[in-house]
């Protein structure tokens, strides 16, 4: 399993397993990874599997520690000298799950933001991955103000003050 900064022959991929790991409420649009990608590249991270992209991770940055709905729909919105790393999603492929790719994505994405001096990651999930999360580093800041997808979500928040990032981190 190899775990890198996306390219633009990985677009493809991605946006197939975004339409999987997603209902369509909360799933981004085609159009949308591609608005991302294009103002955010340096914020795609995928995991490959013998040349198969299997899972991503990708978000925005901005100034405050809070991923406003607003984010996920305006690529204008994104800061990239803000302080703080946005998760818009984490996606593994079903039969993919269950061993670390997601949790090797994850740690990636931690140790790029604090290489590039970030304060924080911020992100929101469902209720039954706030513990996941929490094995992170991350602390339950509350339910979410987000209507994304019309469900509920919860605010996470991880901070790197004083914090020893003490995983691998290869940006090749």
């Amino acid at each position: 399993m190899k775990i890198r900064l996306a390219n633009n022959n990985d677009l493809e991929s991605i946006i197939k397993i975004e339409e999987i790991c997603f209902p369509p409420a909360e799933a981004a649009t085609a159009q949308d990874i591609q608005e991302r990608f294009s103002t955010f590249p340096e914020n795609f991270i995928v995991a490959e599997d013998d040349g198969k992209i299997v899972g991503f991770i990708n978000g925005c940055t901005t100034t405050a520690p809070i991923l406003n709905d607003e984010l996920y729909h305006d690529c204008s919105l994104h800061q990239p000298s803000g302080e703080y790393q946005t998760v818009f999603g984490l996606d593994v492929l079903p039969e993919y799950r269950h061993q670390g790719i997601a949790g090797a994505l994850l740690r990636y994405m931690i140790n790029l933001s604090y290489h590039r001096r970030k304060k924080g990651i911020v992100l929101t999930c469902k209720d039954h991955l706030i513990h996941y999360y929490e094995k992170f580093g991350f602390m339950h800041q509350g339910v979410s103000a987000s209507q994304h997808g019309q469900a509920v979500w919860n605010d996470m928040l991880l901070v790197f003050e004083n914090e020893t990032i003490a995983f691998e981190h290869n940006e090749n």
